[in-house]
């Protein structure tokens, strides 16, 4: 891996060509999050591990090698599906105690570009509604 390149621990998907990464503790709803997403028509990133990479202005999220187009469904086992490599353009935070309306968005710098972080309630029948809202409303876009 290239010093370009790093590895994260989180699950990722695209949405409409940009992604959305879900960041969590073991257990809070990632691979569940991102399969509702995936039923709502977003696209398998990787579950439980993304590879960034820089790409001028753009952070790339793409597939881990050992692990791409596997995704685990908690007391189903894992799946298979294809995955796709897209501009990362927000980051999901579960944690319950995530503010009803966010003031200010963290941003986190990767590899040298900032990226907006949402602190997000995990596990509410709407959860993939809103994840689509907040990369809409919060996400940025990828630059050409």
């Amino acid at each position: 891996m290239s010093s370009d390149t790093i590895l994260i621990q989180a699950s990722a998907v695209a949405i409409e060509g940009i992604t959305v990464m879900i960041e969590g503790a073991p257990g809070s709803g990632k691979s569940s999050l991102a399969l509702a997403l995936i039923d709502r028509g977003a696209d398998l990133i990787g579950d439980d591990g993304v590879q960034l990479q820089r790409a001028g202005q753009n952070i790339v999220a793409k597939p881990p090698p050992n692990i791409e187009g596997k995704l685990e469904i908690r007391n189903i086992g894992i799946v298979e599906m294809p995955a796709v490599s897209a501009p990362l353009g927000l980051i999901l935070s579960l944690t319950p105690d995530a503010p009803r309306f966010p003031e200010t968005l963290e941003q986190r710098a990767i590899l040298g570009i900032n990226i907006p972080v949402l602190a997000f309630s995990p596990g509410d029948a709407v959860q993939a509604l809103r994840a689509e809202w907040a990369l809409k409303m919060h996400g940025i876009q990828p630059h050409d």
